[in-house]
């Protein structure tokens, strides 16, 4: 489950829990809402830990600069015939 459904069950839960008046026999839906936003939450936490830990620091870097004054002069190198 990704970050997208931690927070659909956070909103289901609290729809179901803030929003609703409905009467089931034998279910407390405020309770399942607030189960579903636990959840939620368990999720989002599980989720954003596991995304720190792949997080990976990559080193900046290093410019390679080339050196020319190394390269035979012979008139023809640039291309020009100069």
């Amino acid at each position: 489950m990704g970050l997208g459904g931690c927070i659909i069950l956070i909103a289901v839960g609290a729809i179901l829990t803030f929003a609703t008046d409905w009467d089931m026999q034998g279910v407390n839906l405020d309770l399942v809402g607030v189960i579903f936003m636990v959840v939620g939450l368990i999720g989002v936490a599980t989720f954003s830990s596991i995304a720190r830990r792949r997080r990976v620091m990559v080193p900046p870097t290093t410019q390679v600069v080339e050196d020319r004054s190394h390269q035979p002069r012979d008139g023809y190198s640039n291309g020009y015939g100069a």
